[in-house]
Formats: C-alpha cells, structure tokens, sequence
C-alpha cells in the first residue's frame, strides 16, 4: 500500500506543525522531493513482502474459566523436544506475548483481532524444551495495571476470594499457576506485573535482571523497564525456567551481546549460611501498608534468620522517591513508545513487529474509547509532559534512575539480598463498573510502591509467599545484584524449604464445588 503523496494542504499542515516557516511557494519547490522519499516506502514494502513470515495454521479455542483467567487455549508442542526439561510441564502465556498463529488481544480492544505471524523468543525456547504451551491467559488492558479488571473482555478473578482481584497485569498467569491448571507461566513486568499476582495469588513470581530474558516477541510499553520472567508454585520451577528462557537471542536491544550461562536450578543447592540479608526499612509502614503484611514479611525474615543467614536492617532513603522517577519514565516514556509509537517506537536496533505495529496503529485509532482509564491516564499526562519538556522530563527521570540503582548496588555491596513487602496490602475487591475514577486508579496502580522501583533500576526481584494475613495471601520480595538472579533465587528457595512449600487455594473456592 502506497503512502499518498501529501497535496498543499497536507504540507502546509506539516510545516505549521514543526514551525518550519515555509511560504506557499517554498512548499511547493518541496512536493516534488517529499514524493520521492515515499517512493521508498513503496519500494520497502516490497522488499519485505518477500521475507515476511506467514501466520502457521495452529488449533485454539476460546477460553473459558470461571475466574476469567484464559483467553485463548492451546495444545502446542514440539515432537522433536519429548526428551526435554520441560517435557510434560503446561505453560500459560501471558498474552502480550505472541505465539503465531494464534489470536493475541493483551487485554485491549485496541489490539483485538491479531494473529502473530512468530513465536516469541520465549515461546520458541519454552517448545525446544519440551512444555507444552496450554494457551494465552488474559492480562490488563495493554498491561498498563496491577489490578485485574482492566481487561478486555473481563476482569480475572483471585482463586482466595473471586470478589477480589487477582493482581496485573500479568492477571491470568498468576491465577492459572496458583490453581494448578498449569505448572509454569510466562508473565511481564514494568512496574511490578510478574510480583503483584504472585503476592496477590500466592504464587513465586520472579522478575529477572533486565536485559536478562529476551523481550523478543512481547507487545513493549517502554524499552527500559520491560520485562518478561516466570510465574511458578514453588522456586525450583522458576529457576528451570529462567534457565530455559534466558539469553541473548541477538534480537533485543535490552540484552547484552554475551550473558555467561547459570545453572539456576543446579545453584539452588548451594548453602545459603552466612549470607547477609539487609531488610530495607522503606520498604515498609507506607501510607497504604497493611500492618499485618508488613508483620508478616517480618517475620518471614526470622524464618531465613533461623536458617542461618545473617539479617539486618538497613535505610536506603531514595526507595521513596523512587516512585517519582518510575512515573515520569512510565507515563512520558509509555505514552511516547506505546501509544504514539505503536507499541514499538523507533530509534534502535531489533526486531520489529510490522504487522502488529500497523494492526494496532488503525484500531487504536478506531478504538480509543475503549481503552481502560490507566491507558487514557498515560496518554493524556505523557503526552502533555512530552509537550511542554520536550522530552527533558523523561531525560531527567533516566538520568535519576542511575542515582536511585546506584543506592541499591551501595547497599548491595554490604548484603548479598535486600528484602521487604512486595506489595503494602493484600488483594482488594474489584470494583464495579460504576466505582469512580480515584477508586479505579487506586486499586489499578497503589499496589506498585516496592515494585516499580525495580523495573527502573533493572535489579532482579523475587516475590514468594509469606504467612497469610485475613486469609489472603501476601508476599516478600527479595532484591539482588545485577544478573545475580541466582543468589536471589537461592535464597528464595531456603525460605520455601523452611516452610515446608507454600499452600494452593482450595478448589471449593474457586470452582464453586465442594468435591
């Protein structure tokens, strides 16, 4: 398809719009030469059309679960991988993840409808290894929410209590592993996405070191803080999936060019006696803490204590103004990438998606009253921010970002883990349709205080299940040194032995049966 050749008109619109201050006449002396650059245009679509990839021919079905946790299921493997480590284990893909040919929506109207024409570089690592992939579960509406009922078509459900929410936006992952309807699930993180269903469902969800896991295939908010990682039952699974997952593919700009191979699961047997947790005290009693969260992760930490690591308490003073970095770089940078960018953006080298970029661009268009009021927040605050900075706001937050992951490596040179909460409460009831906007936006976004942090600095980050409170789940979040997952993960795993594994929610309570 041909890109028009703008008339007057339409370049005197552009010129207005870059305050370029042509006459008529220099606009006219321009036509010709605008119209010979899109020539190209013309001539790349061309070239592509020959090399592009066509969507295989994959069997799905429309999910149905009774806490709205699928939206698509799925019975892929790879004969060629019977024998590998994954062999046998279900995997739900969070679904802004592609898997080709079949349909991928990432919670959004503005995204309903498309068909990857490739697998994700996570899917086509998790197939070598032998899972299979049970389908795409639902996730928030462009994965901008921690909540769960921003999604298209419904929201998801906590399995501890349907009337509350499961956590996002990695939503559908979360509820899946924790009901046991799959053994392992890919999720996403930019502010907290793999943590918060894990905290809020009871599951171990871990955030890998940035750069770590290929984001190849993943629908993008802002390069700097995406990132994909396991949602698990226990650790051990998450560290046989992070070994499967993780990698330079050579397609993502996020990644270095070379990650020295870990043996994650194969660490997990290495003692842990003797290393020095530093429990951050910003990290806890914030304005919307649950006392009884906060007491919890306390006293998880005595559990570690008891097995014979060495705990501490530390002040790391800029955790509090972390959030403010998080939201400038996740509201100007998303609106610039996500929304006028179409997901993508421009500027570096990597694969790109093409047809989804131009799947998105019309329907985001012919859709936006659609999109949930966390995406319409992010577009109205990151574009005014980008218009009146000009970008400089977003350059600030970046350049603060390497004090605030300076803060963290300083007090990681003293302690080999930090720890605190991975969310201040526990899950809340999911709004009604007509809750008002403060209610939406808080029960969407007040969760991410501990979490989003660690998206800027790119640290790895660990959520495991603590003491419940009221019932309801909660989690401790355990922080390590750039691409020292495996520390994090072994700690992780001494807590899980000590307490003898971590409990899964009865079905009576969320299947409505009593046997």
């Amino acid at each position: 398809m041909a890109v028009p050749v703008p008339d007057a008109e339409r370049l005197e619109a552009l010129a207005r719009y870059f305050q370029l201050g042509l006459s008529s006449a220099e606009l006219a002396e321009f036509e010709p030469a605008v119209a010979a650059t899109l020539a190209s245009c013309e001539a790349v679509e061309a070239l592509y059309a020959r090399s592009a990839p066509r969507a295989p021919q994959r069997a799905w079905a429309a999910g149905e679960h009774p806490l709205g946790a699928w939206y698509v299921t799925t019975d892929l493997t790879d004969p060629s991988a019977a024998g590998g480590p994954l062999a046998g284990r279900r995997v739900a893909v969070k679904d802004n993840v592609a898997v080709a040919g079949v349909p991928m929506m990432n919670g959004s109207a503005s995204v309903e409808g498309f068909i990857p024409t490739r697998d994700a570089t996570v899917v086509s690592r998790l197939l070598a290894a032998g899972a299979t992939i049970a389908g795409k579960s639902v996730c928030e509406d462009l994965c901008f929410s921690g909540g769960s009922f921003t999604s298209k078509p419904g929201p998801v459900r906590n399995p501890w209590d349907p009337t509350r929410n499961a956590g996002g936006s990695s939503s559908g992952s979360g509820v899946l592993v924790a009901t046991g309807e799959v053994d392992l699930a890919v999720g996403g993180d930019q502010g907290g996405s793999v943590r918060i269903p894990s905290s809020f469902c009871g599951t171990v969800g871990h955030k890998p070191t940035w750069g770590l896991v290929p984001y190849t295939g993943a629908f993008p908010i802002e390069l700097t803080i995406d990132h994909l990682g396991p949602i698990t039952r226990t650790v051990a699974d998450a560290a046989l999936m992070l070994q499967v997952m993780s990698g330079p593919d050579g397609l993502d700009p996020r990644q270095p060019n070379v990650i020295e191979p870990v043996d994650y699961l194969a660490a997990l047997s290495e003692s842990t006696t003797g290393l020095r947790v530093g429990l951050v005290s910003e990290g806890f009693g914030h304005p919307n803490s649950d006392p009884g969260v906060d007491a919890a992760v306390r006293t998880a930490t005595e559990v570690l204590r008891s097995e014979g690591l060495k705990v501490e308490e530390i002040a790391i003073p800029w955790h509090l103004d972390a959030m403010h970095v998080w939201n400038v770089i996740a509201t100007e940078g998303a609106a610039y990438q996500m929304i006028d960018g179409n997901a993508y953006g421009m500027n570096y080298k990597g694969l790109y998606d093409p047809e989804l970029i131009a799947h998105y661009h019309r329907c985001r268009l012919e859709r936006g009253a659609a999109l949930s009021k966390t995406v319409k927040l992010v577009a109205m605050s990151g574009r005014h921010t980008f218009e009146q900075g000009g970008g400089a706001y977003y350059a600030m937050a970046q350049n603060l970002a390497l004090e605030l992951q300076a803060a963290y490596d300083a007090a990681l040179s003293k302690f080999d883990v930090l720890v605190m909460p991975t969310l201040p409460y526990t899950a809340r009831e999911i709004p009604g349709p007509d809750a008002d906007l403060g209610t939406y936006l808080d029960t969407a976004l007040s969760m991410i205080v501990n979490t989003a942090p660690f998206d800027v600095t790119g640290h790895p980050a660990c959520s495991v299940p603590v003491d419940q409170v009221d019932g309801l789940p909660a989690g401790m979040m355990i922080i390590g040194r750039q691409f020292d997952d495996e520390t994090v993960l072994r700690v992780a795993h001494t807590y899980e032995q000590a307490c003898g594994g971590f409990p899964a929610p009865p079905a009576s309570t969320w299947t409505g049966r009593t046997s």
